[in-house]
C-alpha cells in the first residue's frame, strides 16, 4: 500500500497485486506465500494459472478481495510455445507422450491455413488435466486417478493467434512461438493440441507465458522475490478500481450518501463502474438499474471514512 494512503481510512495495506508467477508454483502455492509476505490471511486469486506457466497472477489483498469477483477479467492474452511432432496425455510437455509423427515436412502456409480456422469464434473441447468439474470431481483429479475423461465443447473466441517465429528442431519436431489473445475459459494447450492433430502429426505446449488479464499486464507485476524485499500491492484500492473500472467524480455529499449506503442519481453509464470522490478516494462501486445508481460494494463505508 502507498504512503498516500490515510491509515484512518482503514484500507491500509488493501489493493491488488499482480505477481509475475515462476514456473512450477500453483496458484495456491503464490497465494500461501503471499499471505506470509504480507502479513494477512486476506489473500485471494483471481483465476488459476497452470503450474508450468508463468506470467500474470491477480491477486485481491485485505479489502480488495472483495474486488476480485467484480473484475471483468474476460480476456487474456499469453506468449508460448507449440511444438508440433508429439501429442502428449495432458497436451502439454508434462504429460507422457501418445504419439510421435516427423512434423519436419509441414509447410508455413499449411500451418497458416489450420491456425485461421483455430481463430475467432470457436466451438473448443478442453484440456482433459483441468479444473473443470466432471460428476462434482476436478477432471486432472479424475485422469491422475486413470479414469478416462471427455468433455464438451465449449464456445470461446481467439482474437489473435499469430504465429512469430517457426524452428525445427532434430527429431522431426517442429516449434512455434506464438501470442494468443482469447477470451476467459480459453485453454492455449487445446490450441496446441487441435493444431498438431488437423495437420496429422500432433501437438503439443512447452512454454506459457500469461501476459495480460483483462486490464492487468507484466508492467503491473512484480516476482515473489521482488515482494519479498519491498512488500506491497501493486495497485492500492483507489488506483485498482480507477484501472479496473469506468469512474464517475462524485460530490462530498454524494459520498457521504452513497458510504451510508444510499443510492445516487444515474448518469448512464453501462455495467459496474466506480464512484471517486473529490480527493480521489473510490467510496463505492456502483451499478445502474432503472432511476437508481446503487453500490454492488461500498469499498469505503462511513465506519471507514473518518476523513
Amino acid at each position: 500500500m502507498s504512503a498516500r494512503e490515510k491509515p484512518s481510512s482503514g484500507l491500509v495495506g488493501a489493493g491488488i497485486l499482480i505477481v509475475d508467477k515462476e514456473a512450477g508454483l500453483t496458484s495456491h502455492d503464490v497465494v500461501a506465500r503471499c499471505r506470509k509476505l504480507l502479513n494477512t490471511r486476506k489473500v485471494g486469486h483471481a483465476g488459476t494459472l497452470d503450474p508450468m506457466a508463468t506470467g500474470v497472477l491477480v491477486l485481491g489483498v485485505e479489502r480488495a478481495t472483495k474486488l476480485l469477483g467484480l473484475l471483468a477479467l474476460t480476456t487474456k492474452a499469453y506468449s508460448a510455445t507449440i511444438r508440433l511432432g508429439a501429442s502428449t496425455t495432458t497436451d502439454d510437455a508434462e504429460g507422457e507422450v501418445l504419439t510421435s509423427t516427423d512434423a519436419s515436412a509441414v509447410t508455413d502456409e499449411e500451418i497458416a491455413a489450420v491456425v485461421a480456422t483455430l481463430t475467432g469464434d470457436i466451438e473448443q473441447i478442453p484440456a482433459s488435466v483441468s479444473a473443470i468439474k466432471v460428476d462434482g470431481q476436478r477432471a486432472h483429479a479424475l485422469v491422475r486417478a486413470g479414469e478416462t475423461v471427455e468433455l464438451a465443447a465449449r464456445p470461446v473466441t481467439v482474437s489473435t493467434f499469430e504465429i512469430l517465429a517457426r524452428r525445427d528442431i532434430e527429431g522431426g519436431f517442429v516449434d512455434l512461438d506464438v501470442d494468443v489473445e482469447c477470451s476467459s475459459g480459453t485453454y492455449i494447450r487445446s490450441l496446441a493440441r487441435d493444431l498438431g492433430r488437423t495437420l496429422g502429426v500432433g501437438g503439443h505446449l512447452t512454454a506459457l507465458r500469461r501476459t495480460r488479464v483483462g486490464p492487468f499486464t507484466l508492467e503491473h507485476a512484480r516476482t515473489l522475490e521482488d515482494l519479498a524485499e519491498a512488500p506491497g500491492v501493486s495497485l492500492d484500492i483507489d488506483q485498482a478500481a480507477q484501472t479496473a473500472f469506468p469512474h464517475r467524480q462524485i460530490t462530498v455529499a454524494e459520498a457521504e450518501a452513497i458510504s451510508q449506503g444510499r443510492w445516487l442519481e444515474p448518469i448512464g453509464l453501462k455495467g459496474v463502474y466506480a464512484a471517486i470522490d473529490p480527493s480521489g478516494h473510490t467510496i463505492a462501486l456502483l451499478q445502474e438499474k432503472g432511476k437508481r445508481a446503487s453500490s454492488v460494494m461500498v469499498v469505503r463505508p462511513a465506519t471507514l471514512r473518518q476523513d
